[in-house]
């Protein structure tokens, strides 16, 4: 049997490696970065988007809101098709697809001041893409958001059935979600406004998580029904997406990456000492009901390896926060690194944190895995920490509210960025009272809320929450925001005279993943008669095919070097304009 520890150590070098080699070498001489260069944050500073923020504090908001559920929920589910498929695509498509698409969404939005992506789009391909990618952004961020809110409730909520380790309903989770929000805002306050010390107010911070951990343990909060949570949450992510980012955003998913970084050191520490076996099937085949491994597979594990919305935080949020050009690799490609070290040690949890015949339970078919995969990265890793002593209670209810808690700032910075999308699209359009931000909240909370309490239909015919089937819808349309923005990333390259292999080798597999598992999961949104997200899917596939279409034709057309960009965006030691 294969032993977590030499994999964990395989791919920890690998990653580590791919940071200092390959993710410098792309920031040099293919994206030239420059350190001279002003960054949007220092040009357009106005307290509220555009605020420079240390790198560190930037890279802990950054990573909060590109993580959430999306690098646990997906490898956990995903192990189905056995631990090497799971494992080479978190490693290969973190180091040479998802980091290479962060890195490169981040630089070109910092040398277009800090525009977004889709934006963008109107100077590399045409107005029309613009247009097109922004719709399809709309209802990315719209679903995603719904799956996420419709998550954190089903957490949040008290079941009848006794708090073990084997239900995925942590209401002991609440009270420290709610109170690093109260605890942000406070560390937002003395560190912007009365100029204290970073890491005394951080230490300060980190205790008083850990505090309230203890609390919830002691008092978890019931009475709140799933769907009562929802509407909380949307309440909660409207005020969110409206406060200046230094009083709530910055701090919180700051001190959110702390919550991660012990988790993650408690979940390998605990993995160095045990080092167990891998209980799990190198391949399974035994997986009834579930999907093919191709393309279902690069579809599940999505954010573990490359995700679409990373372009969008990238390019939203993070850009506007920058204080230094050379801040870049860092927080791009290193985030990336981070999420994908992530998944990893959700694979490695559910792959050997339990026993075979547990596995094997877990496991057994595709419904099964969709409804443990959580369970399984909780109780796996709060069985790894035992081996530091920790106690399993303790282990799972820290592992559920970091969890949380991420889902959390993604929800909070996904609302905002659909807050920024409905705006752009307001200002192409030239609709004057969506241009207002807290107009286009309420619209970003509507259609957000309108996923996360879609009911479907069942098979023995009671209607329940969209849930896991946007999960899958969301999956897909994830894969082919990040087909697009490669899409861009290439067309821009070729633009200005750069090598583009770097981005058109990931830009062509996702191209043709994303169009098979698209049609096959429209084909299924037909045949179960789900409309409203068969409407939904063929909207975001046929313009997405639309955009590719005005892509191909930049490309054939041979334009070349007429972006208007400045010299010093330009400048590089070996590929020079």
């Amino acid at each position: 049997m294969m032993n977590t520890l030499w994999l964990a150590l395989l791919s920890l070098t690998g990653f580590i490696t791919a940071y200092f080699v390959y993710g410098r070498f792309l920031s040099k001489y293919i994206f030239s970065i420059d350190p001279a260069t002003i960054t949007p944050a220092h040009e357009f500073n106005d307290g509220i988007d555009y605020v420079p923020a240390n790198k560190y504090v930037l890279f802990g908001h950054h990573f909060a809101s590109i993580a959430g559920l999306g690098p646990i929920i997906g490898p956990a589910i995903a192990i189905i098709w056995g631990w090497i498929p799971a494992i080479l695509w978190v490693t290969l498509g973190t180091i040479f697809f998802g980091a290479v698409h962060d890195l490169a969404a981040l630089s070109i939005s910092l040398k277009h001041q800090g525009r977004s992506i889709s934006d963008i789009t109107s100077d590399i391909i045409g107005t029309r893409s613009r247009l097109l990618f922004q719709f399809i952004i709309f209802f990315l961020l719209a679903l995603a958001m719904g799956v996420f809110a419709i998550t954190i409730a089903k957490l949040f909520t008290h079941s009848d059935i006794a708090m073990t380790v084997a239900t995925v309903m942590y209401p002991q989770a609440v009270i420290p979600t709610v109170a690093l929000i109260i605890m942000a805002m406070l560390m937002g306050v003395l560190i912007y406004k009365y100029h204290m010390p970073l890491m005394p107010v951080t230490i300060v911070g980190i205790i008083l998580m850990f505090i309230s951990i203890w609390i919830g343990i002691k008092w978890p909060f019931t009475g709140i029904s799933r769907d009562n949570w929802v509407y909380i949450l949307l309440v909660y992510a409207f005020i969110a997406s409206v406060l200046p980012v230094w009083l709530l955003l910055q701090p919180r998913d700051y001190l959110n990456g702390f919550q991660l970084y012990i988790g993650l050191f408690l979940i390998f520490g605990g993995l160095f000492i045990v080092q167990p076996d891998v209980v799990a099937p190198a391949i399974n085949e035994a997986n009834t009901g579930a999907p093919s491994l191709y393309p279902f597979l690069f579809i599940t594990i999505a954010c573990g390896a490359i995700s679409g919305f990373h372009s969008l935080v990238g390019s939203g949020t993070t850009v506007r926060q920058i204080d230094k050009q050379e801040d870049v690799t860092f927080i791009g490609y290193g985030g990336m690194i981070a999420e994908g070290i992530l998944a990893l040690g959700v694979i490695l949890a559910c792959s050997a944190g339990m026993s075979a015949e547990a596995w094997d339970s877990n496991y057994a078919s595709w419904s099964s895995a969709i409804s443990g995969g959580l369970k399984a990265f909780i109780s796996g890793s709060a069985t790894f920490m035992q081996g530091l002593g920790i106690p399993q209670e303790w282990g799972a209810v820290f592992i559920a509210t970091v969890a949380v808690s991420f889902a959390m700032t993604t929800l909070d910075s996904g609302t905002r960025l659909l807050r920024y999308n409905i705006e752009e699209i307001a200002k192409t359009l030239h609709i004057k009272p969506l241009q207002n931000a807290y107009t286009a909240s309420i619209l970003a909370v509507l259609a957000i809320g309108f996923f996360a309490l879609l009911k479907v239909e069942s098979d023995n015919g009671q209607f329940k929450p969209a849930g896991i089937i946007l999960w899958s819808l969301f999956g897909t349309t994830n894969q082919v925001l990040a087909m697009l923005t490669l899409l861009v990333i290439t067309v821009w390259l070729w633009r200005i005279k750069r090598p583009i292999i770097f981005a058109v080798i990931p830009m062509i597999f996702m191209t043709i993943t994303v169009t098979y598992a698209m049609t096959i999961s429209l084909i299924n949104f037909w045949s179960k008669g789900q409309m409203a997200l068969l409407v939904v899917g063929s909207l975001v596939f046929l313009l997405a095919i639309w955009m590719v279409i005005e892509g191909m034709i930049v490309l054939w057309n041979n334009r070349a070097g007429d972006i208007n960009l400045p010299k010093s965006s330009l400048k590089s030691p070996e590929y020079s304009t």
